[in-house]
């Protein structure tokens, strides 16, 4: 059984510098959930629906050394690393066009993972989708 999340978009200065425009009275984080609502506020009003992509190409030799490791056991710490990438990235795109809307929240966040291709022409398609919305 899934459990809802939700969450604030995060923060710190790594990935602030990295990612996202800094936080401001005009840009206050912004609240992303994968449930239907926000505990304790009510929505407003519904703005549509809101999507970010991220689409990474993976390396072969990262490939060739993940395919042993499958082999022999153990957890592949490069694919790792590119998945947690490429959800930042779509979280980021999914928040900005919600700003670009007026949004407070973005609710009903559903993440999805692909992977396209094959071989040395593989990509990491992660897409992240959700209702924008203004709190009342």
């Amino acid at each position: 059984m899934a459990l809802p999340v939700a969450f604030a978009a995060p923060s710190g200065k790594a990935w602030r510098d990295k990612y996202a425009p800094a936080h401001s009275r005009e840009n206050p984080p912004m609240i992303v959930s994968t449930t239907d609502s926000v505990d304790g506020r009510r929505v407003g009003m519904y703005l549509g629906i809101v999507a970010g992509q991220a689409v990474l190409g993976t390396n072969f030799v990262r490939d060739f050394f993940a395919g042993i490791r499958d082999i022999v056991g153990g957890r592949s710490g490069s694919y790792e690393k590119e998945l947690r990438k490429a959800k930042q990235v779509a979280l980021e795109d999914m928040i900005e066009e919600a700003r670009e809307l007026g949004a407070d929240a973005i609710i009903g966040v559903d993440l999805d993972y692909e992977h396209i291709g094959s071989g040395e022409r593989s990509m990491l398609m992660v897409s992240a989708n959700g209702t924008a919305v203004k709190l009342g």
